[in-house]
């Protein structure tokens, strides 16, 4: 079992949490919310009535689970990719074929769902709270009054499985996309490092590498999720107030319908901007942690 990948992966997904958060709320709030008329409107709009606070509002959730979330993605991946090379008989040492890459990074992505749902649907119900900050003139309650509140309302008055809701999304989001994330990843290493060709599978790119091709794959990953990213939050937050859908497909018919089919890439911009730096982070702190971990072993 690789154990270190497993706390490797918890480390860097902590750090990805916290360089993109902001970016984040911005995207889920012009994703869910037709208030915004674009990136630009709702920057200004949530600076003016909820002051710095408003871009990280829910973070604590995400930060408290990313490293169960993250280290079971990294995780998964790499004991999924260990058994395919075992069942296709290769040693140790050599190179992963990239069937196997695509496959373990899918099981990896549809693999955290079970443990991202309920924080990732608090999350995103706690971004979309856009009650003005403290001292305004326009004060008004909140609905949730912080993650744990939100856990306990949800399961409260939408049951258990309400956590839940949006799952299917969830999984079809980070199934493909987290394959997508991981072939990216490892084919770019491998063009960009000196003898490729000749490279164990075990063996370290450069760091630059590792900062470019993290990077890269990141904005790859979102450009596969981001219509299903959509999908997700809308069913997330249908519980906040009027319900509008009645499941995932009428979900998609809806949204096409009223907004035509570029609905389902709302936020892709802002995917792509925050998915560069995010998971640049994550890769770097991956591989770092990794090589420390294995050094002292």
């Amino acid at each position: 079992m690789y154990l270190a990948d497993f706390l490797a992966g918890s480390v860097g997904g902590g750090f990805g949490v916290a360089v993109g958060y902001p970016l984040d709320t911005i995207k889920v709030r012009i994703q869910t919310q037709r208030k915004y008329t674009g990136v630009w409107h709702c920057i200004r709009t949530t600076c003016r009535n909820e002051g710095v606070y408003g871009f990280y509002k829910g973070m604590s959730m995400p930060m408290t689970t990313v490293s169960v979330s993250s280290s079971v993605v990294f995780g998964t991946y790499r004991n999924v990719l260990q058994l395919l090379r075992q069942l296709r008989s290769k040693s140790e040492g050599a190179p992963n074929a990239k069937l196997d890459i695509f496959l373990a990074g899918f099981t990896g992505g549809v693999a955290q769902v079970s443990v991202m749902s309920p924080a990732d649907i608090v999350k995103v119900r706690l971004q979309c709270q856009t009650e003005p900050r403290e001292g305004s003139a326009t004060k008004s309650r909140p609905r949730y009054r912080g993650p744990v509140n939100c856990l306990c309302t949800i399961v409260r008055e939408e049951g258990f499985l309400g956590l839940y809701k949006g799952a299917g999304a969830l999984a079809l989001r980070d199934g493909p996309s987290f394959a997508t994330y991981f072939l990216v990843y490892n084919t770019v290493s491998e063009w960009l490092s000196p003898g490729k060709s000749s490279q164990p599978a075990e063996r370290k790119p450069d760091w630059k590498v590792v900062m470019f091709a993290g990077g890269l794959s990141g904005m790859c990953g979102w450009c596969i999720g981001t219509p299903m990213d959509v999908i997700k939050a809308r069913l997330q937050t249908d519980g906040m107030g009027k319900k509008r859908y009645h499941g995932f497909f009428h979900c998609i018919r809806e949204s096409v319908r009223t907004e035509g089919p570029g609905i389902l890439f709302r936020g892709l911009f802002l995917n792509c901007i925050r998915a560069f730096p995010v998971n640049m982070s994550v890769f770097v702190m991956y591989e770092l942690v990794l090589s420390l971990l294995r050094t002292e072993s």
